[in-house]
């Protein structure tokens, strides 16, 4: 049998003849590829799609009852492993060139297992939307790391952030010089548990945007946006492309919105007094017992009848606006073609290694090419403002 240093020792020495092509650093390429978090409800739906299309990733998971009981069901090789140490996590996928991982909550489990596939040299790719996790991905350390190793490290290719990100791809493209950007999303979607758990770690800590290059808190803003259909009073959010959409654009001041009332605005702006109290671990521990209990990912009949409508503008120093909008499926069918869909990929061709969003690897035109969604129309306007 072949140990853990030997095997991943012949991966890498037959990958480095071609480690670079016209002076770029090539991403090692794709044969085997795990989904880690296996028994989470997205994760479900990942290998769900992974098995329609033909293709057999081996599931893995800390529980190993939970993790075998769906690979069996499925008809997939499993594997059970903790996340408690980079160094045990390498050794499990020493025989796997790709992760795609579920589990959260990613502001703690991400970190380890990036730095277990730098070590393994496997390709990392999530579904978080949280923008720590998306910093720490795309510092200039892990950057550089990703590089080195011949790896592709990728958080946020599921409903978090693919449509909007896409979106920015096309608005900087279709005005090079932007310095400000808006996203927006709107639609009827339903939570999985750990979206809820997600949203629950992030009431303590206010509305994030970037300003000038650096993300910071921020005041509740409000503006009306059109996602399609008329103006509608939005207020702003911390989403995930706060962080990705500097990445993929170069834009400095970026701020994501999505449709609120004003009673919703009212209960939002009181939530910021009670900060200190949601931020406790004891109240978070709570609330995330009582989603536990209550809270289950939507069925396949309502993600079927739920839509999504994405809309972005970007403005440059003279006013020149661009706006850009597309329709897409429900968020948890977006992340459910997604990971696949960049595994099929890189299954067939080249690409360049690094820290990547969804859009510099994919493309812009990626979101459009998911079952369900709309193509990206654009529409620039002149403000002599």
């Amino acid at each position: 049998m072949i140990g853990y240093s030997e095997s991943l020792g012949r991966r890498f020495e037959s990958y480095r003849a071609h480690h670079f092509l016209f002076g770029k650093p090539i991403a090692m390429p794709i044969r085997s590829w795990m989904i880690y978090g296996a028994n989470g409800y997205s994760a479900q739906l990942i290998a769900e799609r992974a098995r329609e299309r033909g293709l057999t990733p081996i599931l893995a998971g800390r529980n190993p009852d939970k993790t075998r009981a769906i690979a069996e069901r499925l008809g997939f090789d499993w594997r059970a492993f903790s996340l408690d140490d980079p160094q045990v996590i390498a050794e499990s996928l020493n025989d796997i060139d790709a992760v795609i991982h579920c589990a959260g909550p990613f502001s703690a489990t991400s970190a380890p297992m990036i730095d277990a596939c730098l070590r393994a040299r496997t390709h990392y790719f999530d579904i978080t939307g949280e923008i720590p996790v998306f910093e720490h991905a795309h510092s200039e350390q892990i950057d550089a790391a990703a590089k080195e190793a011949g790896i592709v490290i990728c958080p946020g290719v599921g409903f978090d952030v693919v449509p909007t990100d896409c979106l920015a791809k096309a608005l900087i493209e279709a005005l090079p010089d932007a310095s400000h950007l808006d996203l927006g999303f709107h639609g009827s979607m339903s939570v999985s548990p750990g979206t809820a758990k997600t949203i629950v770690e992030n009431l303590g800590y206010g509305t994030f945007a970037r300003r000038n290059g650096v993300v910071v808190n921020i005041p509740l803003e409000i503006r009306e946006v059109d996602y399609g259909k008329g103006p509608r009073q939005s207020m702003s959010v911390s989403w995930g492309d706060v962080s990705t959409a500097f990445y993929t654009t170069g834009i400095e001041n970026i701020t994501v919105y999505w449709p609120a009332n004003d009673a919703m605005i009212r209960q939002f702006r009181f939530l910021r007094l009670l900060h200190p109290l949601l931020r406790l671990r004891s109240v978070q521990n709570f609330i995330k017992s009582q989603i536990e209990k209550k809270v289950e990912g939507p069925s396949p009949q309502k993600r079927d009848q739920q839509h999504v409508h994405v809309w972005g503008e970007a403005r440059n120093a003279t006013g020149k606006t661009v706006s850009a909008r597309i329709i897409t499926a429900n968020g948890y069918t977006v992340t459910q073609l997604a990971p696949v869909a960049i595994v099929e990929h890189l299954l067939q061709h080249q690409v360049i290694a690094g820290s990547m969003t969804p859009a510099l690897l994919m493309g812009k035109d990626f979101a459009s090419r998911l079952d369900g969604s709309s193509e990206i129309t654009e529409t620039e306007l002149r403000n002599s403002g």
